[in-house]
């Protein structure tokens, strides 16, 4: 039997991967472990501005090539990987977005700035959204 106590709102959801992203961070744990935990926090904050104006794939290929926040770049693949499952087995939203069709960026787009909120609200609290 399931209980409505046992289901959560997407927005629950994002806001649980978010703070989990944050701890991470914080602790240097797995992706985050050779990042400077407020380069994490300022390059999230920037995130959605960088992708209103390049877009998606543009704005994490320029996190990639700068090799800023690797443990950012890894947790917004996850989440997209649990809300939108790779029909090829790819993981990386990278190359998700290069090998991808149009709707699937509009789709990971639209997503990633939602539990960008998320993530920047929590950044900010626990002291990770100061400039760089």
């Amino acid at each position: 039997m399931i209980t409505t106590n046992n289901l959560k709102t997407l927005d629950q959801k994002r806001a649980e991967h978010a703070w989990d992203a944050v701890r991470h961070a914080l602790s240097k744990i797995g992706p985050h472990s050779k990042q400077i935990p407020k380069k994490f926090g300022g390059n999230a904050k920037k995130l959605p501005v960088r992708i209103m104006a390049s877009g998606l794939g543009q704005a994490l290929a320029f996190l990639r090539a700068k090799d800023y926040a690797p443990g950012l770049i890894w947790e917004l693949s996850d989440w997209i990987g649990r809300q939108i499952p790779s029909k090829d087995g790819r993981e990386d939203l990278l190359d998700r977005i290069v090998h991808g069709s149009s709707n699937d960026l509009r789709r990971a787009t639209d997503e990633v700035l939602a539990y960008l909120q998320w993530l920047n609200r929590f950044a900010e609290a626990e002291g990770l959204a100061d400039d760089e």
